[in-house]
């Protein structure tokens, strides 16, 4: 029997063209596929048909296969000598769960490997045409999930010159409120990018001041928020 051995693979953000050369490959040669909700059905059409491909959810708000017994799955599947991809959104170590998956292949001698894939961080900006840096417009910029938007330091946020947040739709009126707190401009450009890369991509441009009055938060998931000046730059570029 062949060495099992499991691909954790970023799927990238929307189409199956963002995919990376080396995560198309072991797609085509999984023997197991085990997929987040987020990921397009399109990778799910290069896999072979005889690859047993299983659905772990781990969508916000929507039923999902607790971390654990993905993390059993994994071992379960690797140990019976299966080519496993664990196929992920975006890129595996941006505010995924790789590495409890990692702990647990570990514990028991499974072979892995980390394929790295383009984040929605990075991505949907570029979609929407903004630019993260700008030499006058940002020095820089910083990516956080607003998950649990409590445990987040808003002072020191408030003081940057690009935010990008991710799992934030929901928390819009909180993020909103905690950038005002610390001082932020309301006048402060702000974009939302919903599904990024896919056809139903949608984006809302505006100000902290207004951006409320535009969108229902609770229906912008999966979205990635980009807040500073170069989101002025979107009808120049």
């Amino acid at each position: 029997m062949m060495s099992g051995k499991v691909f954790l693979v970023g799927s990238g953000p929307g189409d199956i063209g963002n995919l990376t050369m080396r995560a198309y490959q072991l797609l085509t040669q999984a023997e197991v596929l085990v997929y987040d909700a987020l990921v397009d059905s399109q990778f799910l059409e290069l896999v072979a048909e005889t690859c047993l491909k299983l659905n772990v959810g781990k969508r916000g708000g929507q039923p999902s296969m607790k971390q654990a017994d993905i993390d059993r799955l994994l071992v379960e599947q690797c140990q019976q000598g299966k080519q496993v991809v664990r196929l992920k959104s975006g890129d595996p170590f941006i505010f995924g769960r790789t590495t409890s998956e990692i702990q647990a292949l570990k514990s028991v001698g499974c072979a892995y490997e980390v394929v790295p894939g383009l984040s929605s961080a990075l991505a949907a900006p570029l979609f929407a045409n903004i630019p993260l840096t700008d030499p006058v417009l940002s020095r820089g910029f910083t990516v956080v999930t607003a998950h649990e938007p409590d445990r987040l330091n808003w002072q020191a946020l408030a003081q940057l010159d690009t935010l990008v947040i991710l799992m934030g739709g929901k928390h819009l009126p909180l993020i909103v409120e905690q950038l005002h707190h610390q001082g932020k401009s309301e006048e402060t450009p702000i974009a939302i990018i919903r599904w990024a890369g896919h056809p139903e991509q949608e984006i809302w441009s505006s100000t902290l001041s207004e951006i409320l009055s535009l969108v229902n938060p609770q229906r912008l998931s999966p979205c990635v928020i980009v807040i500073g000046e170069v989101v002025r730059l979107r009808s120049f570029l």
